[in-house]
């Protein structure tokens, strides 16, 4: 028998849960009779959600011996809660995928057909469309994929998606990328490996609202860039330079035209808003390395299924 692990990081998702275990059951059972060889576990991460989703993974892991669940202590981020499933799968082939339904399940059997000969490592979909999404967040979201690629020597293609179907090689060579710092993106791309893109067309969510604002995005973009290129020391450089020549232009017009306080005015603000630039740019590197000279534990868990279980026994419930 091989073990397939589906893990599912959630936060809040209690409206959408109940919809979702139906059809992760229904189709592993389908994939069960087509392939025998398969056994299943579904992996859920509770990210310090604060509606009922805990609950849901008690009475789940109640009915259904297959369910096992991760409880963090507060909201540590989708980063890692990706990491502790990862971390805690003990399946020979390991599904990542939302709660949503945005990730469909009944891609899983076409995905395992993909791997399970060897032919690729990972199966993954990737969208054709970003249907549901404003136009706004489209594009930022095509012109961030373009500016990584162009600065980082790790590929990301345009469209990948978290939902992947990879082997347990690759899973390990993820986790030996243990970095507080995550950007799974790019961390599926740069371990490598063969990778299956799978086109499908953007799925909504089938209840309740995502919990990434146009700023989380913003600032998961950044994290990405600064994750997987140093290119913005690079920026930093070229506007120092720039910032000279800028300098040296308004002292030469000063002079000849005998404006000395607006040219030095202007001096000051352009040289000002550079150097803060420029201090930022360093900063947000000095911060990162900060965080990882830490060694703070990536999360923290408050509770699992053996824990509640076990906690149930010695009750006698």
């Amino acid at each position: 028998m091989k073990l397939l692990s589906i893990v599912v990081p959630c936060y809040n998702e209690e409206e959408v849960l109940p919809l979702f275990y139906e059809e992760i059951t229904k189709v592993t059972s389908q994939m069960a009779e087509t392939y025998p060889e398969l056994d299943f576990e579904f992996l859920f991460i509770n990210d310090g959600s604060k509606d009922k989703t805990l609950e849901i993974f008690r009475s789940l892991a109640d009915q259904d011996r297959r369910v096992r669940y991760i409880s963090f202590s507060r909201n540590f981020g989708k980063e890692a809660g990706m990491y502790a499933g990862l971390s805690n799968a003990k399946g020979d082939f390991v599904v990542v995928m939302d709660a949503d339904l945005q990730h469909p399940p009944a891609f899983l059997p076409e995905m395992y057909s993909y791997v399970r000969n060897g032919e690729y490592d990972c199966a993954t979909t990737r969208r054709t469309s970003r249907k549901g999404e404003s136009k706004v967040r489209s594009w930022f979201a095509m012109k961030f994929y373009k500016i990584m690629n162009r600065i980082s020597q790790t590929e990301i293609v345009d469209g990948a998606q978290d939902f992947r179907f990879m082997t347990r090689q690759m899973v390990d060579s993820i986790l030996e990328m243990s970095e507080y710092n995550r950007f799974s993106k790019g961390i599926f791309s740069w371990v490598g490996f063969k990778v299956k893109y799978m086109p499908y067309e953007n799925v909504e969510r089938a209840k309740g609202t995502t919990s990434w604002s146009f700023w989380g995005l913003f600032r998961y973009s950044i994290e990405g860039i600064i994750a997987f290129s140093t290119a913005p020391l690079l920026v930093a450089i070229i506007l120092g330079m720039i910032s000279c020549c800028a300098s040296l232009i308004l002292f030469i017009i000063a002079i000849i035209c005998a404006s000395g306080g607006l040219a030095l005015a202007g001096l000051i603000t352009l040289i000002g808003g550079l150097d803060m630039i420029c201090t930022g740019i360093l900063g947000q590197y000095m911060a990162k390395t900060y965080l990882e000279t830490k060694g703070r534990p990536i999360y923290i868990a408050s509770e699992t299924e053996e824990s509640y279980r076990s906690k149930k026994a010695a009750s006698g419930l």
